[in-house]
């Protein structure tokens, strides 16, 4: 008989896997910040999601976890655009003063919700990772304020309409894109832009991402897969119907194997039903008659 793992090993067990995620993103990090570096000298990235083969089991399920920690799939989260069910959930991780997210938020993120978002096939989670000090900080909590008035998506595209770093970012500077953004009370959304929860938001945002080993923005997982820095569209679509289709066969097989057990169950009703005209049956019929015998 096979001996269980003890929890010390369990606890190794699941510390290399995290690690091994950790090791994963930071590649794709790396990756990332390679292309913006190719970017910037006018040369054409390399995609980071693989074009490979499909991982073996062990790999899938590990981004299958990773998926399932990061996916929220809250009902109304304001920070959230697509359906809750839809099968594949990008999660990006952002800075309000970083200027690759703001090429990804005007250039492909467009054409991503027209062609998935709006077919019902993805959902997208915006986490607000600042990583360059308070300007950043203060964005960030601006965006989740509009979005207490169910506007947060225009003022995060108005703040990556064009590169806003320092001072463009100063309090009275958010109120006034919050204004042109279409965010009815500015009492309000003052007093929410520098609310305790307004705080807490923020600090679960960033504490997923160290947790994950995020190093820089823009940083993405499409169902538990890294892609990082401001890819081409092409390499977020691909990745996208990639999941799809992944997700896809796992549901075909989970129904599949839905549908045996239920066979085999039904199977074994039947040979239940036939017992009481077999020896079991006559046990029974046979009961009221010696109990009464025996009285």
């Amino acid at each position: 008989m096979p001996v269980s793992a003890s929890p010390t090993r369990k606890l190794a067990a699941i510390g290399a896997v995290i690690a091994l995620v950790v090791a994963v993103i930071a590649i794709g990090v790396a990756v990332g910040k390679s292309a913006e570096d190719d970017r910037g000298r006018g040369n054409t990235p390399e995609a980071a999601a693989s074009d490979g083969p499909e991982e073996d089991p062990a790999q899938q399920k590990m981004f299958d976890d990773l998926a399932k920690r990061t996916s929220r799939r809250e009902d109304g989260d304001p920070l959230a655009v697509g359906r809750k069910d839809a099968p594949v959930v990008l999660v990006e991780y952002a800075d309000y003063q970083c200027s690759f997210c703001g090429r990804f938020t005007r250039e492909t993120q467009p054409g991503l919700i027209k062609k998935f978002v709006d077919a019902g096939t993805l959902r997208i989670e915006f986490r607000n990772f600042t990583v360059f000090g308070a300007d950043s900080e203060r964005a960030a909590r601006a965006s989740w304020a509009a979005g207490q008035q169910g506007k947060f998506w225009q003022l995060h595209d108005e703040l990556y309409a064009k590169t806003r770093k320092g001072k463009a970012l100063a309090e009275d500077k958010l109120v006034e894109l919050a204004r042109s953004s279409g965010v009815d009370d500015i009492d309000k959304f003052r007093a929410d832009m520098k609310s305790e929860d307004a705080e807490r938001a923020l600090k679960k945002d960033q504490t997923e991402g160290y947790q994950l080993g995020v190093q820089s923005t823009p940083s993405f997982l499409i169902n538990g897969r890294p892609v990082a820095g401001a890819q081409p569209a092409e390499v977020f679509a691909q990745a996208i119907k990639d999941a799809a289709a992944r997700a896809d066969k796992k549901g075909t097989a989970d129904k599949k194997g839905t549908a045996d057990k239920k066979g085999t169950a039904d199977k074994n009703g039947a040979t239940d039903k036939s017992e009481p005209s077999g020896k079991n049956g006559s046990a029974a019929k046979d009961g009221p008659a010696a109990k009464g015998t025996g009285e």
